[in-house]
């Protein structure tokens, strides 16, 4: 049996086409490397282009195809400049990553119509509006891969969840919806629910060693998470060997939400 050839017929993404949102940065950027290292040509879109530039040279430097757009997804005009830029990098894509978010989460008695609004559209109405960007296209094509990363806090209330976990309870709920409408015509769309990870998104829980390790504790496996834990079940998830598995929301969290 030729093992690499029946792999590659399960996970491997060449040919394939990837945009990735918050794609520089934390677990967006582990998932950027292991498409592009899978197979896929990505699009790597982001605010900061020091972060960008990094990510990207990085990638380009490995051999894989990549380029990078700079772009503010909380604005409608910032994500429709965003998809025009990814597709004149590489064309349409076949797999989008929706990671970029906005982690602001105030007690409820300070949370004010501005973080609403601020978190609503960047954690959730970005996701939106990329998905009726292209998943039709995706739809007609007969393939796709919608993959969103979630949070616990789409499950349960803790360290003042607020507009952030709310906007999250509704991207998993936007994945169930996609699905319904694009998975007969070959689109897969999921959600990756991750634990506790030391990301710049976690900046604040991060630096209170007492809550880290308490979070850690919690877990199955005894640690926290890392970015690179979300590699394989991304790869997973934007391949062929995946076709049957949409409207999901996968935790990857060392057992945390078990207990």
């Amino acid at each position: 049996m030729d093992t690499q050839h029946y792999l590659a017929g399960l996970f491997s993404l060449e040919g394939r086409t990837a945009l990735v949102t918050g794609g520089s940065s934390g677990i967006g950027r582990a998932i950027t490397g292991a498409l592009a290292r899978a197979g896929a040509a990505v699009v790597v879109v982001a605010r900061r282009e020091a972060e960008l530039k990094e990510t990207v040279d990085e990638l380009t430097a490995d051999g894989c195809r990549a380029a990078r757009v700079g772009a503010d997804l909380g604005t409608g005009d910032g994500v429709r400049a965003a998809a025009d830029g990814a597709v004149a990098a590489f064309g349409e894509p076949d797999i989008l990553v929706n990671c970029a978010g906005i982690n602001l989460r105030p007690p409820m008695g300070g949370l004010d119509e501005d973080v609403w609004d601020t978190t609503m559209a960047l954690n959730l109405k970005a996701p939106y509006l990329l998905g009726e960007r292209f998943g039709p296209g995706m739809a007609e094509r007969g393939f796709g891969r919608i993959i969103h990363i979630s949070s616990q806090q789409a499950h349960r209330a803790f360290v003042n969840s607020g507009a952030y976990g709310v906007s999250k309870g509704g991207l998993e709920s936007l994945a169930r919806s996609q699905a319904e409408a694009w998975s007969p015509y070959g689109v897969t769309c999921n959600t990756l629910v991750p634990g506790f990870v030391m990301t710049p998104l976690n900046a604040r829980l991060s630096s209170d060693p007492e809550k880290v390790a308490a979070l850690a504790e919690r877990t199955m496996v005894k640690r926290n998470g890392l970015a690179e834990d979300f590699a394989a079940a991304a790869v997973f998830l934007a391949g062929t060997g995946s076709a049957y598995v949409t409207g999901q929301s996968i935790f990857v969290d060392g057992g945390f939400s078990v207990h």
